[in-house]
């Protein structure tokens, strides 16, 4: 435009043009055709969208319109329903909305589970007003819930589940599943995987095992409940108390009893193996049997409840965080210079000075109870959710500290997770175990298991390291 302007002043035709400005010009016209073509193509579309419904609309007006398909009849409109719902349907979600028949009772009347649903939801429809939308209805086995995990079901929830791996823990490869609608939470897990595979894999160590269940009782004075509290601890007593608990398992073997005490009342909190199963049941049981016991030398006792929260079950608890329940693991790996550049996208010093000043520091400014780490309780409840576990286990299962170091003269990164209380079965009958070949293996070892819970404890580590550290530097 300079230029342009300088011909007009010394009145030099526009038509003659030298190399600079035949490419200024070819700029100006490529920029143009961009920003058309960037800009331009959602209003276009706008466009013909709407001219396009617009024919739509106008042949449909003209034209017969064609049969709809048939709704289902437990998701329409109230008129709809009373006209294509059965007689004997209809009766039956009439005496449910006006008490007559509880809802509860519906899959044993019929002896249909899908359809005791379907009526249930119809129900609700009628006594809230409003539709269960978005919640699927058909495709799901109602009769395997039946007495099992859910009472009064009126439809599911569809979660996708994504594969993460593998994972190169104690020297085997694992592929993690992990049931979340986060973004990034898989590729962020997945690229954790593979900055521990490149780095030559983690290793991982048990340091306890044992479930705790803490029953409650109140004595008249609180010199009883010392008594008691006396006799609990005494090691003297615990062959007898072994004996009693584990008399309701072949699996369950009792371990230790910590008791507590606030006045006259008495917290015992039982400790026991319970092999594959998480266990809460096994260890109820037992205790059970110890406290019919102690009632024989102690008939004053009164017992409260058998949960005091000493236990503590998910609820955050410092005595999880010191003493530990379930699982109690620590995990470390080793990884190189090279793959903390490449797969990790930053360097050892940013992410140990990270690990410090927001983990560490951040959190224990925060008071933090054993949230000594960037977010384990992702991937603890992806993990979870995926497998068939508790999700609100994740409470305390995702209780962790992170701890970063550099090593080998400052060039590579030593990370460690420390968990003390995993809550978990050893495997679940939801899960099962899927070989996966791998062609950069010779074996078919890689399986979609969570028979060994020890790969747990990375599965977090990497998810934790590669969502937070790495992504935040990058």
């Amino acid at each position: 435009m300079r230029r342009w302007r300088g011909k007009i002043r010394s009145s030099i035709p526009f038509h003659v043009v030298d190399l600079t400005e035949i490419l200024a010009i070819f700029g100006l016209v490529a920029s143009l055709i961009y920003l058309l073509s960037f800009f331009g193509i959602a209003f276009v579309q706008s466009i013909v969208s709407s001219t396009d419904e617009d024919e739509d609309f106008l042949v449909g007006s003209s034209a017969a319109p064609a049969p709809a398909p048939a709704p289902c009849v437990l998701l329409g409109s109230a008129d709809t329903v009373s006209e294509k719902m059965p007689q004997e349907d209809e009766e039956i979600v009439a005496a449910v909305v006006s008490g007559k028949i509880p809802s509860y009772v519906l899959e044993t009347r019929l002896g249909d589970c899908r359809r005791a649903a379907g009526l249930r939801r119809e129900a609700v429809r009628r006594i809230t007003g409003r539709q269960i939308e978005g919640l699927p209805l058909d495709g799901f086995d109602y009769a395997s819930i039946l007495g099992q995990c859910c009472e009064l079901p009126v439809g599911y929830v569809q979660l996708p589940v994504g594969i993460a791996g593998p994972l190169l823990l104690d020297g085997q490869r694992f592929y993690v599943p992990m049931a979340t609608t986060e973004g990034c939470l898989v590729a962020s897990t997945n690229r954790g995987c593979k900055a521990i595979a490149e780095s030559g894999g983690a290793t991982s160590v048990v340091l306890r095992d044992a479930m705790t269940r803490a029953p409650v009782a109140r004595f008249p004075t609180a010199r009883r409940s010392a008594e008691l509290k006396a006799f609990l601890e005494d090691p003297a007593n615990f062959d007898t108390l072994s004996v009693v608990f584990n008399r309701s398992s072949r699996f369950g073997r009792l371990q230790g009893v910590q008791c507590a005490m606030a006045g006259r009342n008495i917290y015992m909190r039982f400790s026991c193996s319970t092999g594959d199963a998480m266990g809460m049941n096994m260890i109820s049981k037992g205790v059970q049997n110890v406290l019919d016991y102690l009632q024989d030398d102690f008939p004053d006792m009164d017992v409260i409840s058998i949960s005091g929260n000493f236990c503590a079950d998910k609820k955050p608890a410092a005595v999880n965080w010191i003493e530990g329940r379930g699982k109690s693991v620590v995990c470390e790996a080793v990884i190189k210079e090279e793959t903390v550049k490449k797969v990790l996208k930053t360097n050892v010093q940013s992410l140990v000075e990270l690990n410090v000043i927001k983990n560490l520091a951040g959190s224990a400014i925060a008071g933090a109870l054993g949230g000594f780490n960037a977010h384990a309780s992702n991937i603890v409840s992806a993990i979870f959710i995926a497998t068939g576990q508790d999700p609100a286990q994740n409470v305390e299962s995702s209780q962790c500290i992170t701890m970063l170091e550099a090593v080998n003269d400052g060039k590579d990164l030593h990370i460690s997770v420390t968990m003390p209380s995993i809550e978990t079965l050893r495997s679940q009958n939801t899960l099962k175990c899927m070989p996966l070949k791998d062609k950069r293996m010779s074996t078919t070892r890689n399986q979609i298991c969570l028979e060994e819970w020890k790969v747990w404890i990375m599965r977090y580590a990497t998810g934790w390291r590669a969502t937070s550290l790495s992504s935040c530097l990058n």
